[in-house]
């Protein structure tokens, strides 16, 4: 009577690069509300009510990205028509809005652009391939990204 060698059923090994998408472009958002320069700053602060939203991108007539407005420009806006007693309703965004926009690579891993925005200290980031603007990664679709990929492990 030999011994007889028992191996139970073996769980498979999962892998998450393989398994689960971790790029950028995977949890960004494409379905964007953009604003153009030549747009009033009463109309974006209307839009960024009524779409609760913070901010977004501004994009010329070829959907390139120029600029980003928030709430926080708006707000300094409202700050300084206060002060300079001067109304705002004709002023548009173009010289309001942030110029030196930050983007991110619709490529780059998940865990790298979470790390990007402590480091940033932004709200948003928007993609932009061949010059056009793609999509948008907010610090939320990084969050949904986390609660997806929760239970395995993140490397």
């Amino acid at each position: 009577m030999g011994i007889k060698s028992f191996q139970g059923a073996r769980r498979q090994q999962t892998s998450t690069t393989d398994t689960t998408p971790l790029k950028v472009s995977d949890y960004m958002t494409t379905n964007l509300i953009t604003f153009t320069p030549n747009q009033t700053i009463e109309s974006v602060m209307q839009s960024l009510i009524k779409n609760r939203i913070s901010g977004g991108p501004v994009v010329n007539e070829k959907n390139e990205l120029i600029g980003i407005i928030s709430e926080g420009d708006c707000i300094k806006q409202i700050s300084e028509s206060r002060y300079y007693n001067m109304p705002m309703q004709d002023k548009t965004i173009e010289k309001h809005m942030a110029m030196n926009v930050e983007t991110i690579d619709g490529n780059m891993n998940i865990f790298d652009a979470a790390k990007k925005f402590l480091d940033a200290k932004r709200r948003r980031f928007p993609i932009v391939e061949n010059g056009k603007l793609v999509g948008q990664i907010s610090q939320k679709d990084v969050l949904k990204a986390a609660m997806k990929l929760k239970g395995q492990n993140w490397k």
